[in-house]
């Protein structure tokens, strides 16, 4: 399977926010839209990623509160990216070995996407309903 074809069924809807903005904005963004992360950009390239786990850890670290803190200061810089023609095992061994739990999807050097372990888990369940229900009724025909 990949990645266009997570793409095609989640949609390519991704959010962003600049380098430069507060921490407190990109956790703001993220709640109101009900998701885990969110692409920086920097002249319509990709800059960095931020998401939940930069956000409580710089919390965690002793800084009480994130206010006054950019998304430069957080992001994770040069986040592992894959393409839509990228087969979904290819970035899910990324993904792990990287312990990145959101990949932009970018075509043609542009940001086309994002997916999530979750998208990657759904989509591997969704084969393996596939090839379990064509194996059985293969064997229910089976004369």
């Amino acid at each position: 399977m990949k990645i266009r074809s997570i793409l095609a069924e989640k949609g390519d809807a991704v959010r962003t926010i600049s380098p430069d903005d507060d921490a407190i904005r990109a956790a703001q963004l993220m709640s109101l839209h009900g998701i885990a992360a969110l692409i920086v950009t920097e002249k319509d390239r990709v800059a960095g990623l931020i998401g939940e786990r930069e956000v409580v850890q710089a919390v965690v670290d002793g800084r009480g509160s994130i206010a006054g803190t950019s998304v430069r200061s957080l992001m994770r810089s040069n986040p592992v990216t894959c393409t839509p023609d990228d087969s979904t095992t290819a970035v899910m061994a990324k993904m792990t070995e990287e312990r990145q739990r959101h990949v932009p999807v970018l075509e043609d050097g542009r940001l086309s996407g994002i997916v999530s372990i979750g998208d990657m888990v759904k989509a591997r369940l969704d084969e393996m309903d596939l090839e379990s229900r064509v194996l059985r009724d293969a064997y229910l025909t089976r004369p």
